[in-house]
């Protein structure tokens, strides 16, 4: 929780600065920081202190500020700062699409002091007319409210399940509880969750409900009992604890995971048998005889089920492809052999090759594809031909010293928006492995969108294509494309659809993961790291995978090195060869 806190707050101070026109680096180095920590795997409280200092674009100062919050709750010079602005605009701040500088402009001239009153002064029409005011800015404003709205009711997975998480060890550590577990939409890994649902067993619930509501980072408590507690932690998510009896722990795991629709249909299964299924266990409905509900598993089994796994719980399909023995082996973390889109400081990731190697080899791979952006992006310093012809020198060069784990030459690639690539093809030609991406262009039409990914899938050299439609969950919509004739083109020619692992992306979401899978396109999921730790993110790409019925077998990057490479060039032969 600490780390998405500190996050905001670090944004919050790179927006208060420049609305006072400081330097603009020392704004860019908040905003550096920021995204730092949003996307820092480990919780940073359980950081050393000297540890801090390695994150990227964490130095001193800002190590300081950090430790700061972790041990007072705040940091006292974005207080001050927040003392010299407005309140107003501090709330216009956090629209989406509104930036400082407009904020302020809206409140100097227009009197504007709340996020209602803009919405109130669009609608009625009265910002019209006002300098650099266009209709386009009001149209994205008010997509910003809308984003806004939805985001206090929904959160990105990779926000609120770090959060649980710690909430599960502090109570692991103080209570004395014998088995906890998440519950409900985290535990089935959805990308986009509403609260907390946390279960557990206790020897002393009254111990345990004491740890939980005394959490410092509780802001508020709904209620407390001995069997549930419900609080509102600081930055506005709702957490929810049960304590049950041991003999009921997997009824009502199973039960308060849900799908509710999943539920449903398990219930209506257990009416026809003549039970009942509750959060207590699974009866029969003559006798009131309990035939299981310790373990989750018993539900299943006296329903003459097998197990199945809480990422496929949504009624799509899974109960009939249980009674039918058709459930999917699903993919897991271990099966995973590299990483395939990972960027290093050759552009704007933070790490060397051989860094980026060791923490490679600390999770086991056999290869890494470093996949630098290229010269369309400028922002991210990205590499053109010469530097590329570098890269790929100083790729083969580390090679030659490894003797566990390859480095893939590749290259994560733009896609203009008339659907051509922004390097040369004899450039292309000489790299092991090549990502398309979108990223500019957002709003172009449904057709325009389709036809320039479909031109990259095309392209002789390009291998997957990169967070397909564009999506940052809570911020950024998809853009229009449409998904069936891009998967059935990519089908077609073999190119693969990237699932990217970052947590506030998960780009292919479940729908068009099953959708690729059903059509027979490969897919690979990727951690897009620009930080070492960002490889802990694998395990959210896997998640959402699984979510989408995938197995190791519809993936790319659970092949070892050997077949990898084989199936990486026969794409590029087939596009070729025209078949």
């Amino acid at each position: 929780m600490n780390n998405q806190q500190i996050s905001k707050i670090f944004n919050n101070m790179a927006d208060l600065l420049d609305l006072k026109g400081e330097n603009v680096f020392r704004v860019r180095a908040y905003r550096r920081a920021a995204e730092s920590m949003g996307s820092l795997a480990k919780e940073v409280s359980l950081l050393a202190p000297d540890e801090l200092g390695a994150i990227p674009g964490i130095g001193k100062d800002l190590a300081g500020k950090i430790l700061e919050f972790i041990q007072t709750g705040e940091i006292a010079h974005y207080e001050a700062l927040k003392r010299e602005i407005p309140e107003g605009v501090l709330e216009l701040l956090e629209i989406q699409g509104l930036g400082p500088k407009t904020a302020m402009r809206l409140f100097k001239e227009k009197n504007v002091k709340s996020i209602d009153e803009l919405e109130a002064l669009i609608q009625s029409g009265q910002l019209a007319g006002m300098p650099k005011i266009q209709k386009k800015t009001e149209e994205n404003i008010l997509k910003g409210l809308e984003r806004r709205r939805r985001g206090t009711e929904r959160r990105p997975l990779g926000q609120v399940l770090p959060a649980a998480e710690a909430i599960v060890r502090r109570i692991k550590e103080n209570g004395a509880v014998d088995r906890i577990l998440l519950a409900g939409s985290l535990r089935r890994r959805k990308d986009d969750v509403k609260d907390a649902d946390i279960l557990t067993t206790s020897r002393d619930p009254q111990r345990v409900m004491e740890v939980f509501v005394g959490m410092p980072q509780v802001e508020r408590v709904l209620s407390r009992g001995l069997t549930k507690s419900s609080v509102i932690l600081q930055d506005g998510l709702e957490v929810d604890l049960r304590v049950v009896e041991k003999d009921s722990f997997g009824a009502a795991l199973q039960y308060f995971t849900g799908s509710k629709a999943h539920n449903i249909k398990l219930r209506e299964m257990a009416v026809r048998a003549g039970l009942k299924i509750n959060e207590y266990g699974i009866f029969t409905i003559a006798e009131e005889k309990r035939l299981g509900g310790r373990e989750e598993e018993e539900i299943y089994a006296v329903l003459g089920l097998p197990f199945i796994p809480p990422e496929l719980r949504e009624d799509r399909g899974e109960i009939e492809a249980a009674l039918d023995n058709r459930l999917p082996n699903l993919v897991k973390l271990e099966d995973i052999k590299g990483d395939l889109h990972v960027h290093s400081n050759w552009s704007d990731g933070s790490h060397d090759l051989i860094s980026l190697v060791r923490g490679a080899e600390e999770k086991g791979y056999r290869y890494i594809a470093v996949t630098d952006h290229t010269k369309g992006l400028g922002v991210a310093h990205g590499l053109d031909e010469k530097r590329l012809r570098e890269q790929i020198k100083a790729i083969d060069g580390a090679n030659k010293k490894l003797r566990d784990l390859l480095i893939l030459r590749g290259a994560e690639v733009d896609i203009r928006a008339d659907g051509s690539l922004d390097l040369t093809d004899d450039i292309l030609a000489r790299l092991d492995i090549v990502i398309a991406s979108v990223h500019s262009g957002f709003k172009q039409s449904e057709s325009q969108m389709t036809g320039r990914i479909l031109s990259a899938i095309r392209h002789p050299y390009v291998s997957i294509i990169g967070h397909p439609t564009g999506r940052i969950i809570g911020e950024r919509e998809p853009y229009p494309v449409d998904m069936e004739a891009v998967l059935k083109e990519a089908a077609h020619y073999g190119v693969a659809m990237e699932i990217n692992a970052y947590p506030f992306r998960l780009d292919l979401n479940d729908h068009f993961i099953k959708m690729a899978k059903d059509l027979g396109v490969p897919l690979a999921v990727n951690t897009d790291a620009h930080v070492i730790s960002h490889f802990d993110f694998m395990s959210y790409g896997i998640s959402n995978a699984r979510r989408g019925w995938l197995e190791a077998r519809d993936l790319l990057n659970t092949l070892e090195t050997v077949p990898l490479r084989r199936k990486l060039k026969a794409c590029t032969d087939r596009k070729k060869n025209g078949t």
